[in-house]
């Protein structure tokens, strides 16, 4: 990636959008260190610590939410608007048909996601805002402070969109994922300094700390092994003669990731995982049996069976959500209108079910891996020293899938760049 990013460099467009993209990067961890007024970070801190939900936050965030900055929210919203209006425009045919009417649909529908991730902000921001009021994280419980910290997220959320969208246009890469990506790796210098204290103060000793860093290499080169796995499916195309031309007889393959769904399986089962404790903490009395079930009982992430039936979340979303995304109906419907088959089966409903086969088989494998890495971290709290380190397999997850899709998007830019044609 390195050696494509110095090639890069030396092309006065390329080092542009780089440029560009770095000072719009810049602007976005600027807004990083602005703090929201009103706010007790101590027991924000503890939160992070103590909690799943807003760990995962804080790490999307590049630790804009353990600080409460203008940006704590990050791109959540947005990211939130835009799997929600995927899943819609496959559910709803106007969607759907609207998606197909090139540019001027696309420009539609991304109209409709950024309404949404206002939306979706505001219901964020409420939510926190309650959480924190009803847990003491406001230095006073004025309904002027809460409605000035609403107003205050909702608006850097909203900026933080906006960023987005401005490194896409014109920078490399698709922004939203370049935000995530800043933000992580801004927090890996904190996390160095936590291990160095945890070594120093001899929670942790140096064996530990060398068998956490290749447990950290073997997870980063796991990721990108699952990343690049893909099933491909022979299809073959028949000949058919039109006039004195010949068409056709060509073979292909389609490509079935076996982590098609990455990161999103994730965050949908976090949320639901975490969405009856918010809502006890936000309407239930602290000893209330209901809410201590969640915060200290057997559903709590303390417990065994928490990220046991997080993983099996975690397996389900991954393959609801490839399953509705990929359409083997679409794709055989598709295939046999086009003259194509795949060798040994019958165009139609026989290549349907056979595609349906092999993409829940994929999406099974695919989920399972992504349960253990989403489970890492749990395990960590649970069982090693480094339980508030809040950075975990979902982190590297996200870092890898979106440093080599900007490797892929670089190298194309190049290539087209590149291109001398046939005759030389």
């Amino acid at each position: 990636m390195f050696k494509t990013l110095r090639n890069a460099w030396k092309i006065q467009d390329l080092r542009k959008k780089i440029i560009i993209t770095l000072i719009l990067l810049a602007v976005y961890r600027l807004g990083i260190f602005i703090p929201v007024p009103g706010i007790r970070t101590d027991v924000i801190r503890q939160m992070v610590d103590t909690g799943m939900l807003f760990g995962f936050l804080d790490i999307i965030s590049g630790g804009a939410f353990r600080d409460f900055s203008i940006f704590a929210m990050g791109i959540v919203p947005y990211i939130n608007s835009s799997i929600i209006v995927s899943l819609l425009t496959i559910a709803i045919p106007s969607l759907e048909q609207l998606s197909k009417e090139g540019e001027e649909g696309r420009r539609k529908i991304q109209e409709y996601t950024r309404y949404g991730a206002v939306v979706f902000g505001l219901l964020q921001a409420f939510s926190i805002s309650m959480y924190l009021r009803n847990n003491g994280a406001l230095v006073s419980e004025s309904w002027l402070l809460f409605i000035l910290i609403i107003i205050t997220v909702v608006a850097g959320s909203t900026f933080v969109m906006w960023l987005g969208e401005k490194i896409t246009e014109y920078g490399v890469g698709n922004g939203s994922s370049l935000i995530i990506f800043a933000g992580i790796l801004a927090r890996i210098p904190a996390i160095g300094v936590q291990i160095g204290t945890l070594l120093k103060g001899g929670t942790v000793n140096i064996v530990e700390v060398v068998l956490l860093l290749a447990f950290a290499v073997a997870i980063v080169v796991a990721v990108v092994v699952m990343d690049l796995a893909e099933r491909r499916i022979p299809v073959q195309y028949a000949q058919r003669k039109v006039g004195i031309k010949t068409y056709g007889g060509q073979s292909t393959h389609i490509p079935i990731n076996v982590n098609s769904a990455g990161v999103i399986a994730i965050i949908f089962a976090i949320s639901f995982m975490q969405f009856p404790l918010i809502i006890t903490q936000l309407f239930l009395d602290p000893t209330n049996p209901w809410r201590q079930v969640f915060e200290s009982g057997w559903l709590s992430s303390k417990k065994p069976i928490y990220p046991i039936i997080y993983a099996i979340l975690v397996v389900f979303f991954t393959w609801f959500y490839t399953l509705i995304t990929f359409k083997p109906e679409e794709v055989a419907s598709n295939l046999q209108k086009s003259g194509g088959f795949v060798p040994g089966l019958r165009p139609g409903k026989p290549t349907e079910e056979y595609l349906t086969r092999v993409v829940t088989r994929m999406t099974i494998i695919g989920g399972v891996f992504a349960a253990i890495i989403a489970v890492i971290p749990i395990i960590l709290a649970q069982a090693t020293k480094f339980g508030n380190l809040q950075f975990g397999g979902t982190a590297v997850l996200i870092v890898v899938g979106v440093a080599m899709e900007i490797d892929k998007q670089i190298k194309a830019q190049l290539v087209m760049r590149h291109y001398e044609g046939f005759l030389k």
